[in-house]
């Protein structure tokens, strides 16, 4: 008589736009490595494309990658395949993260899925303040097909709290989880060895992520060219390091050929080693328009790096002062003023930098945020489906 087999684990299928290089998938992307392995299996549900050479990033085994390569508009034409495949893995969990995403609650539901669950990450070029009616109306529309919110800073959630409970009646169920992308051993020493850029001791001023509008880089290209105006003396130390691929890079790129100075900074395109680069710098920037949680911050936070960044969410996690800089969205000048502060002062920006580590450390572990994953997925399935455990 053979051996009975173990019941399967529960099954948690995380389900995005576009599976490649970003704070929100590198998330994932840790969640699935770092979850005891004993606890859940996972696969990644691409509504577009699955990149190779990021899903790579995935170490557990196991895992499944399905890219459904959607075409621009309403995903309701995937709707009949989305259901075949929830009914056909049968998950215990449906996890979709930002409002590309949200429709696909929708098959989820009608396939019986038990827990489904939807985060918001952010938001982009189109609703940067939360005031678009369109994209509430579709919040409201797909509202009670999602059992559980999870916001990812302060700002969604308290807009979660106003403008969803005032345009939407009662306020969705939601919780906030603080996320942070990889767990980065501090730079022992300067690496500046590995970087292509030289001077009298240089000043490594970096960012990394997509170049999309969003994201502003072409903003920080412009503020690197005035630091250089404000204070000339930097020209012989201050570099800047763009990491990234996207419509943004060619322009930023032109910012700097046109300035001259483009041979002082480098602009890589996609790179493997972004943890190696980061270790490299002296400062890290983020101009972006806006953000919820960034994973980039956390990272550099990580990697003992001061921050200077715009206050679009980013002040939950950077001190002003204490681990970092606060300016404006979208202001050349002070992010200019930032960048020569830091550059001119570099022994106190380390410090600011030792600090914002610490805090790192202490508020925004990883393990902490994959605890709070599975507690949320453990309460959502116990409350709902007891036997999928």
């Amino acid at each position: 008589m053979s051996a009975l087999r173990p019941p399967l684990r529960p099954l948690v299928v995380h389900i995005v736009y576009r599976f490649d290089t970003g704070g929100l998938e590198n998330g994932v992307v840790n969640l699935i490595n770092r979850m005891p392995a004993d606890a859940y299996r996972h696969a990644v549900v691409a509504l577009t494309e699955v990149v190779p050479g990021f899903a790579a990033r995935v170490q557990r085994q196991g895992v499944e990658f399905i890219s459904l390569h959607k075409p621009p508009g309403h995903g309701v034409r995937l709707y009949p395949r989305l259901y075949r495949l929830f009914r056909e893995r049968r998950p215990a969990i449906v996890h979709t993260r930002n409002l590309a995403a949200l429709e696909c609650q929708v098959p989820a539901m009608l396939a019986g899925v038990p827990v489904r669950i939807h985060g918001e990450h952010g938001r982009d070029m189109d609703d940067l303040d939360g005031s678009n009616v369109r994209q509430q109306r579709i919040r409201r529309l797909y509202r009670p097909f999602v059992h559980h919110y999870v916001t990812l800073s302060r700002d969604l959630t308290d807009y979660r709290r106003t403008k969803w409970a005032s345009s939407h009646g009662a306020a969705p169920r939601s919780a906030m989880v603080w996320t942070r992308s990889a767990s980065t051993p501090l730079r022992r020493a300067r690496q500046h060895s590995r970087l292509p850029l030289h001077g009298a001791g240089p000043w490594l001023a970096g960012t990394v992520g997509r170049m999309q509008q969003v994201k502003a880089q072409t903003t920080l290209a412009q503020a690197f060219v005035r630091a250089l105006q404000l204070q000339p003396t930097l020209r012989a130390r201050l570099r800047l390091v763009m990491v990234g691929d996207g419509p943004l890079r060619a322009e930023a790129q032109a910012i700097l050929d046109s300035a001259g100075v483009a041979h002082l900074a480098w602009l890589p395109g996609e790179r493997a080693d972004v943890p190696e680069i980061m270790r490299g710098l002296d400062g890290f920037v983020l101009p972006s328009l806006a953000e919820g949680i960034s994973n980039t911050i956390l990272e550099a936070m990580a990697s003992g790096l001061p921050v200077l960044a715009t206050a679009v969410g980013n002040a939950d996690l950077v001190q002003a002062g204490e681990t970092g800089a606060i300016v404006p969205p979208g202001d050349v000048q002070a992010l200019a003023a930032g960048l020569v502060q830091m550059a001119s002062d570099p022994l106190h920006a380390a410090a600011l930098g030792e600090r914002g580590r610490a805090v790192a450390e202490q508020r925004f572990s990883l393990d902490a945020m994959v605890s709070a994953y599975q507690g949320l997925y453990d309460r959502q399935l116990a409350k709902r489906a007891p036997v999928a455990r």
